[in-house]
């Protein structure tokens, strides 16, 4: 039987994991020869990126409540802008590219400044888990912190191109993993989250 604490380490971990293979596969620079490999990959990649967001969404809420609300804002945005550049440079550029069509350079301009929205969102989200991985377990989490935060930053400036970009992946997963594990991630005694209902039954108790 799957634990529950597998499932949580398994969100973090796994999204990047994935991704990192399919970075190590990824065409650079994009030319008519690449290109439908290049469309169809970012059409794989769709799905997939919206979910390196359970990271830093899991570690916030793990030990705050409203921390955990910001990250998953922060992590909604990121998944929204960063599928629009997957959706322009990847898809839409790789099509344009393989039926030897125009408007390549609209597409890439396009997805760059939202891609950078994502971006930034991403980074945010990434922090806000950091800080509270560092107030709860400074000592243990320093080390994934220090990683997660340089993979976030690097994945925003090298995409998942090979060799930075999917090494910032694996990073990703290393680092989530490191800090989940830090902060107790499904270890009930530890948790932050409490069940509707749970500190008015517990007052009721103290009564």
């Amino acid at each position: 039987m799957v634990t529950k604490k597998a499932l949580l380490f398994g969100a973090v971990i796994a999204p990047p994991v994935i991704i990192a293979v399919l970075g190590v596969t990824h065409p650079r620079p994009l030319t008519h020869d690449s290109s439908l490999y290049w469309r169809n990959l970012h059409i794989a990649l769709l799905p997939l990126f919206p979910l390196l967001a359970l990271g830093p969404w899991l570690v916030a809420r793990s030990v705050d409540q409203r921390a955990g609300r910001l990250a998953l804002v922060l992590g909604y945005v990121y998944a929204a802008f960063y599928s629009a550049l997957d959706v322009l440079a990847g898809i839409g550029a790789g099509g344009l590219k393989h039926d030897h069509k125009t408007g390549i350079g609209v597409l890439f301009r396009l997805a760059s400044t939202l891609g950078e929205v994502g971006s930034y969102a991403f980074i945010g989200a990434t922090m806000v888990a950091v800080v509270c991985a560092l107030a709860k377990a400074p000592v243990r989490s320093i080390g994934g912190s220090i990683v997660v935060v340089t993979a976030s930053v690097v994945f925003w400036q090298e995409h998942i191109y090979w060799p930075k970009g999917a090494l910032a992946m694996a990073a990703l997963a290393i680092g989530w993993g490191w800090i989940a594990w830090a902060v107790g991630l499904g270890d009930e005694s530890k948790t932050a989250i409490s069940r509707p209902g749970q500190e008015t039954d517990q007052r009721l108790q103290e009564r």
